[in-house]
């Protein structure tokens, strides 16, 4: 019985097959295309796949479509308030009115305690918080490279994470007194364990072939972490940042309340009480507004440029 044999001819991938009658490589059919270029192609579309989609509009349509929502929703609240104060659920002195609060508002500006309270209190908001970062951050580190101290100390963490900040002013004031060390104390207690367990959080959920492939190319283990490790958790240590930023702010509202004496300076806390004293409650309203101004606003100058910066990156959202 005769085996018929196929001739198997080797595969040239510099040369483009030209048509019968073609003009040759620079013909009437173009230039050739190189490998490179044949295998480019596919590699340049998914690289456009996972790209986010080029945004078409102007910077200020963008804006006006991100603001105008949290300004109908501020809107409807303030009408819903004054229809509140009409119908008289509580008297006008326990529950005043936007008009009211807006003019003890005024006058906290005029007399310069509210521009006072503000900087003070987003001085040691923002020195508590860089601190906790620091501190944060390496806790976060350790716990994620050694397992046993991981073990030891992460029920102790998530423990912390949810005792109330307010827990700690008694102490952090024997501990050292009214002054603003007490208050950093407060504020430290409060947002270390979020931030560590946000980054614990996000080397979790790092897939385990990322440290198999950084292996095989022979990072030691520092440079691995560095490299692979931290850069993969970015979104979940970025969550925890921003969870460690607000309970750094509520930790130092609740210092604040508490740790009252002339020679720490005002604060929004302290403004808030002193509201509380006089009952004057357009006054306490006023202040709540101003500590809710302070924390949307670093929620939307810093927490959501970067965490859209970061999604942006991995081509999950545009900037």
């Amino acid at each position: 019985m005769a085996v018929e044999t196929t001739e198997v001819l080797p595969l040239d991938l510099g040369r483009q097959t030209e048509p019968a009658g073609s003009a040759g490589p620079a013909g009437p059919a173009g230039p050739a295309r190189s490998a490179g270029d044949e295998l480019a192609t596919p590699e340049a579309g998914l690289d456009a796949l996972d790209a986010p989609a080029a945004a078409k509009s102007s910077w200020s349509a963008r804006a006006l479509r991100s603001s105008l929502p949290p300004l109908l929703a501020a809107l409807v609240l303030l009408l819903v308030w004054h229809l509140v104060v009409l119908a008289g659920v509580k008297p006008v002195y326990a529950l005043p009115g936007p008009v009211q609060v807006w003019e003890a508002l005024r006058s906290a500006f005029t007399e310069g305690s509210a521009q006072a309270a503000v900087a003070n209190s987003l001085r040691r908001g923002v020195l508590g918080f860089l601190a906790s970062v620091v501190g944060g951050s390496l806790l976060g580190v350790l716990l994620s490279q050694v397992r046993v101290v991981r073990r030891a100390v992460g029920p102790l963490l998530s423990g912390l994470q949810s005792l109330p900040s307010v827990a700690w002013v008694p102490a952090a004031i024997l501990w050292f007194g009214l002054s603003d060390a007490a208050i950093y104390a407060v504020v430290l207690l409060g947002a270390v364990p979020s931030i560590a367990n946000g980054l614990l959080a996000g080397v979790d959920q790092i897939p385990p072939s990322y440290a198999r492939v950084a292996q095989v190319l022979g990072a030691g283990r520092l440079t691995a972490l560095r490299f692979v490790t931290l850069p993969a958790a970015l979104p979940g240590y970025l969550a925890g940042l921003r969870q460690g930023w607000a309970f750094a702010w509520r930790s130092l509202m609740a210092a604040e309340l508490i740790a009252y004496s002339p020679q720490l300076g005002p604060g929004l806390g302290q403004l808030l009480d002193t509201g509380r004293e006089l009952s004057d409650m357009p006054l306490v309203l006023a202040s709540i507004l101003l500590i809710l101004g302070v924390g949307v606003a670093i929620e939307t100058l810093v927490f959501g440029p970067l965490s859209r910066r970061l999604l942006s990156t991995r081509g999950l959202g545009a900037a």
